[in-house]
């Protein structure tokens, strides 16, 4: 008798144990970021987190630096169904809903603080429903990526200073909105080949956030650094239509609850090097330089008007007033 009720216990939990295994659902979250970039380890800490507050029901595994395909890849994996979460930027997420871009256009942000206040606002909530409705895909959380400013051989400290510079840009279009508006001849150049170009005079500034500047160490070859400021750069963390729409409502909150909290994690990390980074540039004994922001915003608007872009002034308006 003994034997057979260890018998029926053993038979329980290996009943049991399958059920649980059964249950569980595996998700798949891609992105193209390093594995020490704060964008890849609050990832790890939010998939560990659903699956604490979910009970086990969810593994999430993360996959970085585009194990899974470059950016573009990513996010046609969305739609395909082979990732069901990722981390992009809003120039991806423009493709499929144009007025979304806005967000990359220049000095619509002041600061970190101030995108950060937007993701919590009405006119975020209604941008990311315009792209949940042509895409199907959902935001969950918007991750601070850095602040684009610009190296270059030369000081620059208005507009006007950069009137036929040769720049290397990436060609997005609200990327180059800043350039060309103060007459810099923009090239683009690859990312893993900007140091080489800088280095042998094909072009004569770059721009990228300072932790992509010190990573890069363009500082090596570029001795001003110009804190232009004119991308507030940010990543979105989407879910694919299919993925979010299989979610009961508490398991919705769940999601959204974890991943902005990664977000703000991340985003307090980048914050924290970009501060560090600005006083080792100076001790380094390279020329750091503020901008006179108002004189390059007013060249922005009057030489590369967001309706260009596809843009609305509605949105520019009420993104420039969340405070």
């Amino acid at each position: 008798m003994k034997f057979t009720m260890k018998a029926l216990l053993g038979a329980a939990a290996v009943l049991a144990s399958a059920a649980v295994a059964q249950a569980q659902t595996t998700l798949k979250w891609a992105h193209v970021y390093e594995t020490s970039e704060p964008f890849h380890t609050e990832s790890v800490w939010a998939a560990d987190e659903i699956a604490k507050r979910t009970d086990g029901r969810y593994k999430i595994d993360v996959y970085p630096a585009s194990q899974l395909g470059k950016e573009a890849d990513i996010n046609q994996g969305l739609k395909l169904g082979t990732v069901d979460i990722i981390i992009s930027g809003s120039s991806f997420a423009s493709r499929e809903y144009k007025p979304i871009g806005v967000t990359y256009y220049p000095y619509i942000f002041r600061d970190p603080s101030h995108l950060i206040a937007y993701t919590k606002s009405d006119v975020f909530k209604k941008l990311a429903a315009g792209y949940e409705e042509a895409s199907g895909n959902h935001i969950t959380a918007v991750t601070y990526y850095g602040t684009r400013h610009t190296t270059a051989n030369k000081d620059i400290k208005t507009c006007a200073d950069m009137q036929g510079l040769k720049m290397r840009v990436p060609d997005v279009p609200a990327y180059l909105a800043m350039p060309r508006a103060c007459g810099a001849n923009t090239t683009p150049i690859a990312f893993a080949e900007v140091y080489l170009a800088l280095q042998n005079g094909t072009v004569e500034a770059q721009e990228n956030p300072l932790t992509a500047i010190e990573a890069k160490k363009f500082y090596e070859v570029q001795k001003n650094i110009v804190l232009t400021g004119h991308i507030v750069d940010h990543l979105n963390t989407v879910m694919s239509k299919t993925t979010w729409a299989s979610l009961s409502d508490e398991d919705k909150a769940i999601f959204s609850e974890v991943m902005l909290e990664a977000a703000e994690r991340a985003t307090k990390i980048v914050e924290e090097r970009e501060a560090a980074l600005v006083d080792k540039f100076k001790a380094d004994g390279l020329t750091v330089t503020e901008v006179d922001k108002e004189d390059f915003l007013k060249n922005v608007l009057e030489k590369s008007p967001l309706e260009q872009y596809g843009y609305l002034k509605e949105d520019w308006d009420a993104i420039r007033a969340v405070q």
